[in-house]
């Protein structure tokens, strides 16, 4: 199974698999609650949506 977008582009673009897991896991969760509550449904999940996030450069970390 080919994970899209790679770990590795992703780790490159935030500097360590630690930081990378606390923002996406902390953007998933802001996400999720903004969702609920405006009782929106949400069309993937929240995970998936800070990982592309984070692909696309809309997340990155401030350092």
């Amino acid at each position: 199974m080919m994970l899209y977008p790679p770990v590795a582009e992703l780790v490159d673009k935030i500097g360590s698999r630690y930081q990378l897991v606390n923002l996406v896991a902390k953007r998933a969760r802001q996400i999720s609650t903004d969702a609920e509550e405006k009782q929106l449904p949400l069309e993937r999940k929240a995970v998936s949506i800070a990982i592309e996030e984070v692909y696309t450069g809309k997340l990155s970390l401030d350092r």
